[in-house]
């Protein structure tokens, strides 16, 4: 139903116009008294082969939701229903921010990708709060966070430390996003020295907590072999809990799309199968050189059972879903469990 009435209508529209649509009907028919249930009778599977535990956490299937959809966690819950093991909210910042100007979001079709320079738009941090303390669901939902645009890198740090003080009681753990391309100078903290120094901020103020939560980095896909040696020696140093590879890349050599075409969007991140082959290789080189010494979230161009497959081979512990959920549809999820339940039979 997705792929031949749903998908054509919503890509008539433009893509962030689609995505609020999206928003607003799937708010409205998952929590429709008739609808509800038939929607987790159709996406729901779960089978205690599927389970994982992670960092400490017990996931009901190794499948989550990428940050970036829903930034506000506005949809914890009717998500959950569509069969996800975990959902990650944000980039969240301490303040509000507008992001970047309109349009933001584009589709290249041929290539089954998204280019983005959302610019961590999103209602702050306390407004996330208060919705984050209204949920139901018992879904493992992770914190993306990052830093407001206008914050300074030299002050980068106040901006995580806040809004890992105002999540802390109602995520289960943290992302420290410095990878996201849309932020000016962004990327300079994935640079050794800085982000040693954020990393250790960071986990100081979390083990201060009665509870600390797993934190997380979430990297990009252009970093070379030597950076990524210093991502390992990094993890090792602050000990933190893991890494989520990757994020969307800036690369745009292996895109079909016509030059002119992807020249005319402009600046942004791409996201979907063209990134598949590059996180899976940089899941696979963090996996092998540090001879497992932290667990990885795979995330990038995961469109079948056999990409999350795929990248589970390669050293992840789990897998998220973004850009292939938008080419595929929500019944992607229960696509990949049936795969990974055959896969695990084997």
């Amino acid at each position: 139903m997705y792929k031949s009435i749903l998908k054509p209508l919503l890509f008539l529209k433009n893509p962030e116009s689609a995505h609020h649509f999206t928003f607003g009907l799937t708010k409205f028919s998952f929590n429709f008294p008739i609808l509800a249930p038939i929607i987790k009778a159709t996406f729901g599977l779960e089978d205690s082969k599927l389970e994982r535990e992670v960092f400490g956490l017990k996931f009901k299937n190794p499948i989550g939701l990428a940050a970036g959809f829903d930034k506000d966690a506005k949809l914890i819950d009717e998500m959950a229903m569509l069969g996800f093991g975990f959902i990650e909210i944000g980039t969240l910042t301490p303040k509000p921010q507008d992001g970047n100007p309109l349009p933001r979001l584009f589709r290249l079709p041929e290539d089954e990708a998204l280019i983005n320079r959302m610019g961590f738009n999103n209602g702050g941090v306390l407004a996330a709060v208060e919705r984050l303390k209204k949920r139901k669901s018992s879904v493992i939902v992770g914190g993306n966070i990052g830093k407001n645009k206008l914050t300074p890198n030299e002050n980068a740090v106040d901006d995580y430390l806040f809004c890992l003080e105002a999540l802390h009681p109602y995520v289960d753990y943290f992302v420290v996003n410095v990878s996201s391309p849309n932020t000016p100078n962004l990327r300079d903290l994935q640079e050794k020295e800085p982000l040693k120094q954020l990393l250790l901020a960071v986990k100081s103020a979390n083990d201060q907590k009665d509870k600390p939560k797993p934190i997380l980095l979430k990297i990009a896909p252009d970093l070379n072999d030597g950076q990524l040696d210093d991502i390992i020696e990094i993890v090792k140093e602050t000990q933190i809990d893991g890494v989520i590879a990757t994020n969307t890349t800036i690369d745009r050599s292996k895109l079909s799309t016509s030059k002119e075409e992807v020249e005319a969007i402009g600046a942004g991140g791409v996201s979907g199968k063209v990134l598949a082959n590059r996180s899976t290789e940089v899941i696979r080189y963090l996996h092998q050189k540090s001879s497992g010494a932290f667990p990885i979230i795979g995330v990038g161009g995961i469109f079948s059972p056999e990409d999350a497959i795929e990248k589970l081979q390669a050293g992840a512990s789990l897998v998220q879903v973004y850009s292939g959920m938008i080419y595929e549809g929500p019944d992607l999820i229960k696509r990949i469990k049936k795969g990974l339940l055959a896969y695990f039979s084997r």
